[in-house]
């Protein structure tokens, strides 16, 4: 507060205050470009200038695939959320309702359905705000279900990924969600159902041993890390040095691990040709 202000009478200084929210400029992590959040959202949380893929809300992300933005969240079954009574620096069931409070969500993994380009769809998003996306039971049950639902009403299931891997507070509770959405997705295959897994930034560790590297078709956003192991991981077991853009989806691309790069933006009718093809084909 300045001289000016302070020497005005507390009515109109209290008129001229104005309050400024904190997330009103966003600066890009790549160009150090500053956008109007406005502006971000109305591009998908894609950085204009530079192209910048930011993570973009779970919520905001079905609403980007669906028609109108209409969709209906399907109820995922509830497991016990502390199994193995975790503690490090405070209670893992503590943790659970920090995120819970923070995000809205009951855990890292969303299932909904509705109409892409008037074809029913069921489509999984997992959030990484909530801890890192990572793969419990929760969110295992959560994939299982939506791909049963697939199943049941014959339709596509897609999938974003975003995730650091297994929840290291569910130990093996955690590490068996792995076959588990792995025997899920044999199921869709076996019911002749397109099952695409859209990789977004970062999807690592058990996510990426599992259910997001066996789709019919992967997709990738442009500049998303993907990978099992971090690179500095692997350079220091390697001892080399790694190639430039090492687990980038455009280096993933290039040796056949990711069958396209499509940015957020052509996203909804690039999903909405691939299940149109997947769907007559299976008919």
């Amino acid at each position: 507060m300045n001289w000016i202000t302070e020497s005005l009478p507390p009515k109109i200084r209290s008129f001229l205050k104005r309050d400024t929210p904190d997330n009103l400029w966003v600066k890009c992590p790549e160009s150090g470009q500053l956008v109007f959040h406005k502006d971000l959202e109305s591009n998908l949380y894609v950085v204009p200038g530079s192209g910048y893929h930011m993570q973009i809300p779970a919520r905001e992300r079905l609403k980007s695939v669906f028609d109108n933005g209409v969709f209906e969240e399907i109820k995922t079954p509830d497991v016990q959320s502390d199994p193995l009574k975790f503690r490090d620096i405070k209670r893992y069931s503590d943790r659970i309702k920090e995120y819970r409070s923070k995000t809205g969500n009951q855990d890292s993994v969303i299932i909904a359905s509705g109409k892409l380009e008037a074809m029913e769809v069921t489509v999984g998003v997992q959030d990484f705000a909530f801890q890192g996306g990572t793969l419990g039971m929760a969110a295992g049950e959560a994939i299982i279900a939506g791909m049963e639902r697939a199943v049941k009403r014959q339709t596509p299931f897609i999938i974003f990924t975003a995730s650091g891997g297994a929840r290291m507070q569910e130990g093996m509770f955690s590490l068996m969600q792995m076959p588990r959405t792995t025997i899920a997705v044999q199921r869709l295959r076996a019911a002749k159902l397109p099952y695409i897994v859209v990789l977004t930034n970062p999807t690592t560790g058990g996510v990426t041993a599992s259910y997001a590297m066996l789709g019919d078709i992967h997709i990738a956003e442009p500049g998303a890390v993907i990978g099992f192991a971090g690179a500095r991981v692997i350079e220091q077991t390697i001892r080399e040095k790694l190639p430039e853009g090492f687990q980038r989806a455009e280096y993933l691309q290039e040796h056949g691990m990711v069958d396209m790069v499509v940015p957020r933006p052509e996203l909804r009718a690039k999903l909405a040709l691939l299940c149109g093809f997947f769907m007559k084909r299976a008919a």
